[in-house]
């Protein structure tokens, strides 16, 4: 939601290892870089989190060690807050966020064994070492929710405030915004699911036979980025994969073959190569129902008739269909009135659309009711639908206006009073709390001013 803050809520990322920990280069021994109060900031803890950055392919340098070391300063500001408050975190959520980073650890970097090689620490230590950053980390969460937490709770006053003294060149700019309902009949996917089904019983079956599950994974699967490998995933954690999928790979032996599993991505046979704990390593073949000719002109039939109730014959208004014959049962019961799921907003820009939509949308006047077209979901996965839109509305581009946009208005005006109180704060404790900052880094250009007394 804020950007400057979403960042230093990250921060704490942080470890403290012994001073014999870990050499650098020249042969510089591990050493205190900073002191905010009486927490230090370590070397060690700089490197931790570039070491953290590269596995997720982030480029680091000079500089981003100066910005890691600044957020690290901001970070222990508000954890020394947190303890005087006497703030707590819970152990589960710990727990939680301990896991999670272990599962994509391990599965960057491909397996327990090469995470322990590249942080030079078994999981116990890491484990230790995770515990207690995120432990910071939450707690320094905890205490910045509750510096903002009194500017970002604004009445409809306070917005209409903001709207009234905030200068026009500074208020946000609305681009066009639509407003659709829409009536969806999904393709026959039993039909196209059996022909799937038997495709790769029929592949199963040569796999049984003695043909390479690699060699026909290259021929057959669907998955591009496993596929040229034959098939081979890599060592991952099992939470990565969806649960169906996960079950039946972690319940085979090395080198047997799954039965057919069935996922949100389409159908699968799987054959497992190693496991260690959690994580695995399999081989997948992936093919996808493919949608017909035939089943595209009887949903497009199907739709047509529908829209001719509501055109020509004028049976029926578009809301009354949608209750009446829509397949997506999250627009039906709303008229088919369509809402953005993140935000729970009637109105779409243009890049919130499906392309497919908009190609449609954007030769049509209020009012109209398209003829039938292909699209996809809103699942994410690119699931074939069938769908005719109402456009109901076209809100022309603007100025964002407190009548109108007033949602908007109170997202950035929150923001600004976010980071207003969060750069308040900051001040205010770097006058009051004692900092010191090795030599190594006093040549290091911070965002702001304070830190160097």
């Amino acid at each position: 939601m804020i950007k400057r803050f979403a960042v230093l809520a990250t921060v704490v990322i942080l470890s403290c290892l012994p001073a014999s920990a870990q050499r650098y280069q020249d042969g510089l021994i591990d050493k205190i870089i900073a002191l905010v109060g009486n927490d230090a900031i370590m070397l060690s803890d700089i490197e931790q989190e570039v070491q953290m950055m590269r596995v997720n392919g982030m480029a680091t340098d000079r500089n981003t060690r100066c910005e890691i070391l600044e957020q690290a300063m901001m970070g222990k500001l508000f954890l020394t807050q947190a303890r005087l408050d006497s703030l707590v975190v819970q152990e589960a959520e710990v727990q939680s966020n301990l896991s999670q980073r272990f599962a994509s650890v391990t599965t960057q970097l491909g397996g327990e064994k090469a995470m322990e090689e590249y942080f030079g620490h078994d999981r116990y230590e890491l484990e230790r070492i995770w515990r207690d950053a995120i432990e910071e980390q939450l707690l320094t969460q905890q205490m910045q929710q509750k510096v903002i937490g009194a500017v970002t709770k604004m009445t409809p006053r306070d917005v209409k405030n903001f709207a009234d003294t905030t200068a026009v060149e500074e208020m946000p700019v609305i681009p066009d915004q639509y407003r659709l309902r829409q009536i969806v009949i999904y393709p026959d996917k039993d039909s196209a699911a059996t022909l799937v089904k038997e495709r790769l019983l029929e592949i199963r079956e040569r796999i049984v036979n003695g043909e390479k599950f690699t060699s026909l994974a290259r021929l057959y699967s669907e998955d591009p980025g496993s596929a040229l490998r034959g098939g081979e995933l890599g060592m991952a954690n099992k939470t990565i994969y969806w649960p169906e999928f996960s079950d039946a790979a972690t319940a085979l032996k090395v080198d047997q073959v799954s039965p057919i599993v069935e996922t949100p991505d389409g159908f699968h046979i799987i054959q497992m190569i190693e496991k260690e704990g959690d994580m695995f390593n399999a081989r997948h073949i992936l093919i996808k129902p493919k949608y017909t000719a035939d089943d595209r002109n009887k949903a497009f039939a199907r739709l047509d008739s529908i829209r001719t109730l509501i055109v020509v014959d004028s049976v029926l208004s578009f809301e009354q269909a949608a209750w009446a014959f829509s397949q997506d049962f999250k627009t039906r019961t709303n008229g088919g009135m369509m809402v953005d799921e993140n935000t729970g907003s009637a109105v779409f820009e243009k890049d919130q659309l499906k392309p497919n939509d908009y190609i449609v949308l954007r030769d049509m006047k209020i009012g109209d009711v398209s003829e039938p077209f292909e699209s996809v979901d809103n699942e994410g996965r690119g699931n074939t639908i069938y769908k005719i839109i109402k456009l109901e509305e076209i809100i022309p581009s603007h100025v964002a206006t407190y009548d109108g946009d007033f949602d908007i208005l109170t997202t950035v005006a929150n923001n600004r009073n976010a980071n207003k109180a969060i750069d308040e704060f900051i001040n205010e404790k770097q006058k009051t709390t004692y900092i010191v900052i090795d030599p190594l880094f006093t040549g290091c250009n911070f965002s702001r001013e304070g830190w160097i007394k």
